[in-house]
């Protein structure tokens, strides 16, 4: 990229200084580990505020996606059942896809005790795999959580007095569905290495948010029947955002650098032979802290998004040691 810093910086940003209120956003109806809708108001103000093509490559539940201004939103995940969802979430009407769920509570006589309904409605969706089906499966599942298993088969237990179709998840539904309607959006489920990233130029913009090698989670333990996530994932990762820097597109990473005491040392390492790209720090609760403070709280998550640009928003600036005076070459 043209913009560069003599020294890398870490900016230190405040949930208040989202320059819009959280409860403005779409929220997904799906509650999907390591969604990013709490924290919208800090990362969306560092994006770009144009946007031709935007790609959500680990889109995930599409908290980021779906609140996204840009000409064309490409939606990208390799759990292929998940994007088939969101597939009929768009084609279809929002009161033929509620009919659909409201006729499957009835017919398995789904609620927060009946687990055998729920057990009998998985070997059904198993079976079949309806897109519609597996959205249902998951307002009754534990936690809401998407698991599969190696014979991609939903796996995922019984949320007991806890999970359900409630009405919160039905606003959430109908305002997801509306709004996924009201853009043009395309989807995909291919790795990440095999997205085709040819056609992107410099006023379009990639945004990863993949699973975090240092956290424990459904999504990156190997058991959801699809790719893992290890250091192998993690470092190609890494090179494929340096092609997209070569190319002239913009990106923006989520990740951490510390969680509990574990150190991403692959990520640090790559960001110490680039000092180009910024690290702009999110975690609020140490935003008048130095890194060396940070770091000796042994219980630390420090979340931080990553960037190959400057990005537009005015924030009071850190290095590892101290504030710096920033010079662009």
């Amino acid at each position: 990229m043209t913009s560069q810093t003599k020294t890398k910086i870490i900016k230190s940003i405040s949930p208040s200084s989202g320059t819009v209120r959280s409860d403005d956003f779409i929220k997904s109806p799906l509650n999907y580990i390591g969604g990013k809708y709490k924290i919208l108001n800090q990362i969306l103000p560092l994006f770009p505020k144009k946007i031709n093509n935007f790609i959500d490559l680990f889109a995930g539940g599409c908290n980021v996606g779906i609140n996204i201004e840009a000409n064309k939103i490409y939606l990208n995940d390799n759990l292929t059942f998940l994007i088939e969802m969101f597939e009929k979430f768009k084609k279809n009407d929002f009161d033929a896809t509620l009919k659909h769920i409201e006729r499957r509570v009835k017919q398995f006589e789904l609620s927060l005790t009946n687990e055998d309904g729920y057990k009998k409605f998985r070997n059904l969706y198993n079976k079949k795999k309806n897109p519609l089906d597996l959205f249902v499966l998951i307002a009754y599942s534990f936690n809401h959580q998407i698991r599969f298993n190696n014979n991609h088969e939903f796996n995922n237990p019984f949320g007991k007095e806890r999970s359900s179709f409630n009405k919160t998840m039905k606003q959430n539904l109908e305002r997801f569905i509306s709004r996924l309607k009201e853009k043009e959006v395309e989807f995909s489920n291919v790795c990440f290495e095999s997205f085709n990233f040819s056609f992107l130029s410099e006023n379009d913009f990639v945004y990863c948010d993949p699973p975090y090698l240092i956290t424990t989670g459904t999504y990156n333990d190997g058991k959801r029947g699809f790719k893992g996530w290890t250091e192998k994932e993690e470092s190609a990762l890494l090179r494929k955002l340096d092609d997209l820097d070569n190319q002239g597109v913009k990106f923006a990473l989520s990740n951490v650098l510390e969680h509990k005491g574990k150190s991403n040392d692959i990520l640090k390492k790559w960001l110490e032979t680039k000092p180009n790209y910024i690290i702009n720090y999110l975690d609020f609760h140490y935003s008048n802290s130095n890194y060396q403070t940070i770091v000796r709280d042994r219980k630390a998550s420090i979340e931080i998004l990553i960037t190959n640009y400057i990005p537009n928003k005015t924030q009071k600036i850190k290095s590892l040691f101290g504030d710096l005076n920033i010079q662009h070459i």
